[in-house]
């Protein structure tokens, strides 16, 4: 049996939802055209998942031909990998690719594009037909029954769930700025190429920077893998991580994998201190990561250890385009590309009095920690997002 009611509903509805093909609720667009004066839309200016456009397309014009939309028409890319590239514009245009372009009928324009984001139309839409290029088949989805509810009712909760998407955007545009601001500091307080001082600097510091080798401020530690078929060398309690482990977080502290003191002693593994700079140093390289507590490595990285009273950890991990430039240029290897510790050690680096380091690594770790807490709140209202449409939808 259907249900006829979603779990969360506004305050004075009560009657059940009625079941209608979806080819009632939407009249698909096809008329075509190669106008010069509509900007043209395609799969890639659209955010996936997010229905934003992720550059201004006003002056995008050209004589392709596509779909004329109008505004408040729903954008819907059927063709995989962009069954989540949906748009519901505020101007006219005309939509380049593989899209289905509904107009709504007698429905709610709002509610109608969050139902094509909702559960029960995903699943629908994801069961694509065709091996090279799937697509998802309208007449399967076109015949599709969806519980939908009075006009007044989905006026309602189209209202909340686009003031909701406007919540998202707002903080998405104050983490982009935050983005943009931290972009802009990485170019001004470290010397561009060959020069010994940054454009900026912080007040009481005006001694020129100094040229020092990697390997001169630091140590480079390897890493190493106990053997798999002995099972004494793992399970125990030191962490022992792979590239795959490192991602977007500025620190790790807990590996999927943990070896144990024999296996350490039996590979050329090291443990590597509380603060160190985890480098990956294979296909992927560069990609960092500061270690919160002490652990270990696999052969796959070429971590830092700042050296005492030499390097800041922060101020050398805000450094990690410059790290990952030097060792893609200076890597080597047919098979994939590989950095050694030799050479990341005579990287040429430009450097500052370690109490000018640590105020520079200090303003980083304040930005991207601002960044994280902006990227989790966006997270939040995404989760929350995802939970209404599961909950205000049938």
């Amino acid at each position: 049996m259907n249900k006829k009611t979603p779990d969360i509903r506004f305050k004075g509805f009560s009657d059940d939802w009625e079941q209608r093909k979806f080819m009632d609720l939407v009249k698909r667009i096809s008329t075509s055209s190669d106008s010069k004066t509509l900007p043209k839309i395609e799969f890639e200016d659209i955010i996936s998942g997010e229905g934003r456009l992720n550059k201004d397309v006003s002056q995008k014009f050209d004589d392709r031909k596509g779909i004329v939309f109008e505004a408040n028409n729903i954008l819907y890319g059927k063709l995989r990998p962009y069954l989540k590239n949906w748009l519901l514009p505020d101007f006219k245009g005309i939509a380049l690719g593989d899209f289905w372009v509904f107009e709504t009928k007698n429905n709610n324009p709002n509610f109608i594009y969050y139902l094509v984001q909702a559960d029960k139309y995903q699943k629908v839409a994801n069961d694509t037909s065709g091996t090279k290029m799937p697509r998802s088949d309208w007449q399967q989805v076109s015949n599709t029954y969806f519980a939908i509810p009075t006009l007044e009712e989905q006026k309602k909760v189209g209202r909340f769930l686009i003031q909701l998407d406007k919540t998202i955007a707002l903080h998405q545009q104050k983490l982009d700025l935050l983005k943009q601001s931290k972009k802009s500091f990485l170019q001004t307080l470290f010397p561009k190429k060959e020069k010994p001082v940054p454009n900026i600097r912080f007040s009481g510091f005006d001694e020129e920077w100094e040229q020092r080798k990697l390997g001169e401020v630091s140590d480079i530690i390897g890493g190493g893998t106990p053997s798999t078929t002995k099972k004494e060398y793992w399970g125990g309690n030191i962490d022992w991580y792979s590239p795959v482990e490192i991602g977007n977080n500025t620190y790790v502290s807990g590996s999927h994998n943990k070896i144990t003191e024999i296996g350490l002693r039996k590979s050329s593994a090291k443990i590597l201190p509380k603060g160190s700079v985890l480098f990956t140093s294979r296909a992927g390289i560069g990609k960092t990561a500061i270690l919160a507590r002490e652990g270990a490595t696999n052969q796959g990285f070429q971590s830092i250890v700042p050296k005492k009273n030499m390097l800041d950890t922060y101020f050398i991990f805000s450094r990690s385009n410059e790290l990952k430039r030097y060792g893609e240029v200076t890597g080597a290897g047919s098979t994939f590309v590989e950095v050694s510790g030799k050479q990341m050690s005579k990287m040429p680096i430009f450097l500052p009095s370690l109490e000018e380091q640590v105020k520079i690594g200090l303003l980083f770790k304040r930005v991207d920690e601002t960044i994280t807490l902006q990227e989790q709140k966006i997270d939040s209202l995404q989760q929350m997002k995802k939970s209404f449409l599961q909950k205000m939808f049938v």
